[in-house]
């Protein structure tokens, strides 16, 4: 170890290899700065960044985030105002529905009760319909067969009291007539005058003691003529003077006034 360091102590001064080069000797101070003036800590030929130079590069950034600042703010208004509008819209919407839907309800009720009043009506016209329909529709009540002795018009005990019961069943009743057809055993015109005397003898008996209406009773001479009985197509020859008189009632009766449905005929007989 000691003869390599004498050795290397011991070349001469003058070797070109114990000099180094030029290049590889250390720049000095002065050509380091000679470099930074070329190039420039901020860029080519500016060694320094000077205030108003740097102003002058951020002053159009600045406006332009001020600008869109601006555009921003805008734009956060209108956004605002079309809320408010759309909110607006909405509400009035709404109430412009409930008003409509109180309507629709309203009409609702309304179309209702008109339906009711029509279904009411439509049964008030049938009823009348039904009613005037049956208006010159009669139908039997009861009847009674008032005997007279020997074609005498004078009225026995036995026929006051069949006509005294018939006319207890009239009371407080309306829509009725009473039929009666008269019959006597005498041929020809004499039959015909003497059933006419008859029927006049009961028609006078219930006018005066019972006040029956004379426009509600309607009778027929019949004289001798044969007629069929009741249930019975054959007819047979008359043989006793007699008045047949019969309860006829129609619908307006029925419907206004109790009926005298059922009542005991002076033959026996009970019509329905």
């Amino acid at each position: 170890m000691v003869v390599p360091a004498v050795a290397q102590q011991a070349q001469p001064a003058g070797n070109p290899q114990s000099t180094p080069p030029a290049a590889t000797q250390p720049s000095s101070p002065s050509a380091s700065m000679a470099n930074t003036d070329k190039e420039g800590f901020w860029g080519h030929m500016n060694p320094f960044a000077r205030k108003k130079w740097v102003h002058k590069r951020i002053d159009p950034i600045n406006d332009r985030l001020t600008e869109l600042d601006q555009v921003n703010a805008k734009n956060a208004k209108d956004i605002q105002d079309v809320d408010s509008r759309a909110q607006a819209g909405i509400h009035q919407a709404q109430s412009t529905a409930d008003a409509a839907n109180q309507v629709a309800t309203e009409a609702g009720a309304k179309a209702k009760n008109a339906n009711d009043i029509a279904q009411g009506a439509s049964g008030h016209v049938d009823q009348l319909n039904s009613t005037v329909s049956g208006l010159d529709q009669y139908r039997q009540v009861t009847e009674a067969d008032v005997a007279f002795r020997s074609g005498s018009p004078v009225l026995s005990a036995n026929a006051k009291k069949q006509l005294d019961d018939l006319a207890a069943t009239l009371a407080g009743h309306q829509g009725y007539i009473l039929e009666m057809d008269a019959h006597s055993p005498a041929r020809g015109a004499a039959g015909i005058q003497n059933s006419q005397r008859l029927a006049q003898s009961v028609e006078r008996y219930l006018v005066t003691e019972h006040q029956i209406p004379v426009y509600r009773m309607h009778y027929v001479a019949l004289g001798n003529a044969q007629v069929a009985t009741s249930g019975d197509e054959d007819t047979k020859p008359v043989r006793t003077s007699s008045v047949h008189v019969r309860l006829m009632e129609n619908s307006l009766a029925a419907h206004e006034s109790t009926s005298p449905h059922g009542v005991a005929s002076s033959t026996g007989a009970e019509r329905p």
